[in-house]
């Protein structure tokens, strides 16, 4: 039976109930409507004829005042109860939806695998769930196969790097005298190739994260990864550290560090001279925070939301040396982590970042 003939019959049969409800509640409001006649003793038949007339004429008008009364209580009694069976038939009509609707909110990037599996009559409820499972077969094949344009690209773009950068310390390193354009112009192009490499690696980094390939889940020490963030940053800025011991989520160890060093990394590459950058890890509630706050140049605020976008920069000063990844890798990993991200622009300048992850 399908969705539409359980719909017609449901309907068709609240209708039905409600309508003999409404006659048998106006029947009962026009039961007992008796004329009750009294004969006089000393009445001409005029008289009789007249106080006939009038007990009718009363009659009927007080069988009105029931029938408009018995309408009136049945509109409201059946108003009531068609409400309560409505909201009876509302959600049993709406069941398999929110069945459905819930099974899919499941599913995310991390479950693709799984499937609705309704069973049950082939009516257009478990058409509509086959659709999604065919959809979700669609989008596992896809994710797999970015992940493994991911893996590949990652072997073959780094191979031809490699072999341009072992070629020029070949180059370089031949015991005959070497021009010295040559030595610079070898020395440039290293430099270019370990950015072209830190850009590659940025791209991976970022597709990981985009895609959901979060395998290796573990418990992480947000206190440690930043502890480690610092040290590898050396800086001639003023650093203040405020970071709670064991603020501890749960992900995967590598994308967690390369979070909480874009961060570090960001705040000192994009300062000012004689600046500061402040961290401070702590536990609220339910969430592991890291926030990262330092001096730079004034930045507008309404511009600052894109810096979590690929390759987007704001302000002179945020022009140089990067790749232009930092942030936008700092939004892919706290989405795929399920936490929160929110970038703010300093009065005084500089930029304030903070990111909230379950923990």
């Amino acid at each position: 039976m399908g969705v539409r003939l359980r719909f017609t019959l449901l309907y068709g049969g609240l209708f039905l109930l409600s309508g003999i409800g409404l006659l048998a509640i106006v029947a009962a409001f026009s039961v007992g409507n008796t004329v009750s006649v009294h004969q006089g003793g000393q009445e001409s038949p005029a008289e009789q004829i007249a106080r006939l007339q009038q007990q009718l004429a009363d009659a009927d008008a007080a069988n009105t005042r029931r029938v408009i009364a018995g309408v009136v209580t049945a509109l409201v009694v059946m108003f009531l109860i068609a409400l309560v069976l409505g909201r009876v038939a509302a959600g049993r009509v709406l069941r398999p939806l929110r069945r459905l609707t819930s099974a899919t909110r499941r599913i995310s990037a991390d479950n693709l695998h799984e499937r609705l599996a309704v069973g049950g009559p082939a009516d257009e409820v478990k058409a509509l769930a086959d659709t999604i499972d065919e959809l979700l077969g669609r989008l596992e094949e896809s994710f797999a196969a970015q992940r493994r344009f991911v893996a590949d690209a990652s072997h073959e773009l780094r191979t031809p790097l490699a072999t341009i950068r072992a070629s020029l310390d070949v180059a370089v390193a031949k015991p005959a005298p070497i021009a010295e354009s040559t030595v610079q112009l070898a020395t440039r192009v290293r430099a270019q190739l370990d950015d072209a490499d830190t850009l590659l690696e940025g791209l991976l980094v970022l597709a990981r994260a985009q895609h959901g390939a979060l395998d290796d889940r573990s418990a992480v020490s947000l206190t440690v990864l930043t502890q480690q963030a610092l040290r590898a940053s050396p800086t001639s800025l003023q650093v203040y550290a405020e970071l709670e011991a064991d603020v501890v989520t749960r992900g995967n160890p590598v994308l967690l560090a390369r979070l909480a060093g874009n961060l570090i990394d960001n705040a000192v590459r994009h300062n000012v001279p004689g600046g500061w950058l402040r961290a401070r890890v702590w536990a609220d509630g339910g969430q592991a925070r890291l926030t990262v706050e330092s001096s730079g140049p004034v930045l507008d605020p309404a511009q600052v939301s894109r810096l979590g976008r690929p390759f987007q920069r704001i302000g002179a000063d945020r022009t140089g040396a990067g790749t232009g990844l930092g942030l936008s890798i700092v939004a892919a990993v706290t989405a795929a982590h399920g936490g929160s991200l929110a970038l703010a622009a300093r009065d005084e300048g500089g930029l304030r970042v903070d990111v909230g992850l379950p923990a």
